[in-house]
């Protein structure tokens, strides 16, 4: 598997992997509303990693750098329990300084565990009610 930074000509496989794998496991949220657009609006100024093998792109995660944040984090749901995600996590901790941050919808348990097993702690719940999210931290 092959991380590295994503360009242009990706963008296309990214905003299907975006949508693709929202649309699949946001149980809570409103498939009908997620559009390809959303990716480009939800990545602005961000720095984006991606894995790869044999051309084909699984997953990416894009970085808010100034702020040491990983804003999204998202795998192919065909590759899906196959370590893309641990790869994308390590490779943004090696270009970002501690503590790192993230946010994960309360709701998504299984994000929850994976950041959980990967030695992010929970910090704070926010948000409203049916929006709520933890913010975690590496250190």
């Amino acid at each position: 598997m092959n991380i590295r930074v994503a360009n242009e000509l990706d963008y296309p496989d990214l905003r299907m992997i975006y949508l693709e794998s929202r649309r699949k496991s946001f149980h809570w949220a409103d498939i009908e509303e997620m559009t390809v657009e959303d990716f480009d609006n939800d990545t602005v100024d961000e720095y984006i990693i991606l894995a790869e093998e044999e051309s084909q792109i699984l997953g990416f995660a894009s970085l808010y750098l100034p702020d040491n944040f990983i804003h999204n984090l998202f795998v192919h749901p065909d590759f899906s329990g196959m370590g893309v995600g641990g790869q994308l996590v390590n490779a943004s901790l090696e270009k970002m300084n501690k503590p790192i941050r993230l946010k994960c919808v309360s709701e998504n348990q299984k994000a929850m565990r994976f950041y959980e097993n990967n030695g992010w702690k929970k910090v704070v719940e926010e948000g409203k009610p049916g929006e709520k999210y933890w913010v975690m931290v590496y250190e």
